[in-house]
């Protein structure tokens, strides 16, 4: 039985990120609301390469408490964190530990692409963030959404900001008083204004929408 790799803890504010956080906040001062309220933010983060993308699908389009629990389940099968550990599994054994069938076809896509060469983490690391999401989201199963949150969470991007995600949608009708919740096209213009900051933004209104909805501080997205 291997020893299961877990989410990373909440760690420290990188110190780049503090400087944009106060940026953004005296740039657009409805951000230097959250934290005297909400409380200090965890700085959340995934690990790079392949488990960081199989826990982003594990969270695809449910819950995070949902996610939390079928990442769990996943990251305790062995070999299931290695692609080609993950290629021989049975669907039933992935099926059983949370994942749906179109989740499992997105788990054995991304993992294939990882052993044929298509998925080169080292030059996503180096690529632009347009490039790097257009290489990600060229791989079965990992739409913008995927693509911009392991890049957010796993690589530290400071300006990606995935407008797809609805709690983000959430915090920002709630923190700017906007008449009516933004669909993902006008969140992302309503982004644009945030650059180059957006990353923080983007965490800083999960934790918002956390502390407004009273959900557990946790693993997001």
């Amino acid at each position: 039985m291997g020893t299961p790799l877990t989410l990373p803890p909440p760690r420290q504010i990188p110190v780049a990120a503090l400087r944009d956080i106060a940026a953004l906040s005296a740039a657009h001062p409805a951000f230097a609301l959250i934290l005297p309220a909400a409380g200090p933010l965890d700085w959340r983060n995934r690990p790079v390469g392949f488990p960081g993308l199989l826990r982003t699908i594990c969270g695809q389009l449910i819950s995070n408490a949902a996610a939390n629990a079928i990442w769990g389940r996943v990251a305790a099968i062995p070999g299931a964190l290695d692609p080609l550990g993950l290629l021989a599994l049975d669907e039933a054994l992935l099926r059983a530990a949370g994942l749906s069938r179109p989740k499992v076809s997105h788990a054995r896509a991304l993992a294939a692409a990882c052993l044929d060469g298509r998925l080169d983490f080292a030059a996503i690391a180096q690529a632009p963030d347009a490039a790097a999401i257009a290489t990600l989201v060229a791989i079965p199963g990992l739409g913008p959404w995927t693509a911009s949150v392991y890049l957010l969470f796993a690589e530290d991007r400071a300006d990606i900001f995935p407008a797809g995600d609805v709690a983000l949608a959430a915090g920002a009708t709630d923190l700017l008083g906007l008449p009516a919740r933004p669909d993902a096209r006008a969140l992302a213009v309503l982004a644009a204004g945030w650059a180059p900051w957006r990353g923080v933004a983007a965490r800083l209104l999960w934790h918002w929408w956390r502390h407004r909805s009273g959900r557990p501080t946790g693993e997001v997205a």
